[in-house]
């Protein structure tokens, strides 16, 4: 993943999923199949993380995108569509969040 910058600073999103330690492997398996065949295959996209809490109750995706409506295209998509309510099924609930970068430390 390119050095974070405030200047001219890639789209953000920060996606947190809440999830039980018993579908916690299952979420991650999801995430890591749709960054590899789909997420990271998309137009603008940059560089993407999947994180896991020790307590296995939480999942956090991390992606940058080259422009707010690259990663909006990649949701619409029919693949993308049909494998967020895949992984909607095993979680509480889950929320994309676009941010702008305010500073950074590298």
């Amino acid at each position: 993943m390119p050095t974070i910058s405030k200047n001219g600073a890639p789209q953000t999103v920060i996606t947190t999923f809440d999830v039980t330690p018993g579908t916690c492997a299952d979420l991650q398996e999801l995430l890591q199949d749709a960054y590899a065949k789909v997420i990271s295959k998309q137009q603008g996209f940059i560089g993407g993380a999947i994180h896991v809490n020790d307590a296995e109750t939480r999942v956090c995706s991390y992606s940058q995108w080259q422009r707010r409506e690259d990663f909006q295209a990649m949701l619409r998509t029919p693949e993308m569509r049909k494998r967020n309510r895949e992984i909607n099924e095993l979680c509480k609930g889950f929320a994309p969040v676009m941010y702008d970068v305010v500073d950074a430390y590298n």
